[in-house]
């Protein structure tokens, strides 16, 4: 399902799932080429439209302190009327730490139709050529190198070996790519499927070095709830999606969005 698709459901119906995720410690960077992590720890929010300015200047108000914002990808399910090099560069100047998410092509095995899907045959080209646009796409917006991108895989059946062994091509080829142009790599999924499968996955080599795991449990925490190996994913490489769907309203600004537990990296804005 397209997260518009996922918003609308929620709005309509309301959501009750469990999920969760967990992947592995990012390929080693030398540090005389890459720009040192920016991390931010505390809440953070994303919302299918990035708000406008007057809105993230009254939310400024403590609770959260950080922001996700989709950059890219064919899949990506609102417009971005407000999402510009300028937005960013005010908004960050007001204190707001920001997270790039790019929602790329989506499993062969996935239900329902999305505008770009991979196969087993074409996964490692998709993640390169997808992971090039996620680059372009934060660059122009003024993510400067060393920033993380998080990838948005959406459920799907990992019981699918042949649909799962496609994901796996895919999610390594997207972060090599990112690594070669020195972003830094993220993935955002579910405990249930898509980020099950990378944190169960026996090799580890390429995988994201930062997991954003959707468990809404409603427990603001990156470590209580964390479902698998508490060696994984440690030295600020977590973030928890724990609530959805929550309407709130700060300083006249009314926003339905989802809230995280945030101990990971955020963008560094030019």
């Amino acid at each position: 399902m397209s997260r518009k698709s996922r918003y609308i459901a929620w709005a309509t119906a309301g959501a009750a799932v469990v999920a969760g995720a967990g992947i592995a410690a990012q390929t080693s960077m030398a540090a005389t080429t890459w720009p040192a992590q920016k991390t931010y720890t505390g809440r953070a929010f994303d919302a299918c439209t990035a708000p406008s300015l007057a809105a993230m200047k009254a939310w400024k108000t403590g609770f959260y302190g950080a922001a996700a914002v989709y950059i890219g990808g064919k899949n990506r399910g609102c417009n971005q009327p407000n999402l510009t090099k300028s937005w960013m560069k005010s908004v960050s100047s007001t204190g707001w730490k920001l997270i790039p998410l790019y929602v790329g092509a989506q499993p062969p095995c996935q239900t329902g139709s999305n505008p770009e899907k991979f196969t087993a045959a074409n996964a490692a080209s998709v993640g390169a050529s997808n992971a090039k646009d996620a680059v372009a796409k934060a660059s122009a917006l003024g993510m400067k190198a060393g920033s993380p991108i998080y990838l948005d895989m959406e459920p799907y059946d990992i019981t699918n070996t042949s649909c799962n062994d496609a994901v796996l091509a895919y999610v390594r080829s997207f972060t090599k790519t990112l690594r070669a142009k020195t972003y830094r790599g993220g993935y955002y999924g579910f405990s249930s499927s898509s980020a099950k499968a990378i944190a169960t996955a026996t090799d580890r080599t390429d995988l994201p070095g930062n997991l954003w795991y959707a468990l809404w449990d409603k427990k603001n925490t990156t470590t209580t709830d964390w479902p698998w190996d508490p060696k994984l994913y440690t030295g600020h490489s977590r973030a928890h999606q724990y609530m959805v769907n929550s309407k709130e309203t700060r300083g006249g600004h009314t926003i339905t969005v989802d809230r995280n537990a945030w101990d990971a990296p955020v963008a560094i804005i030019g």
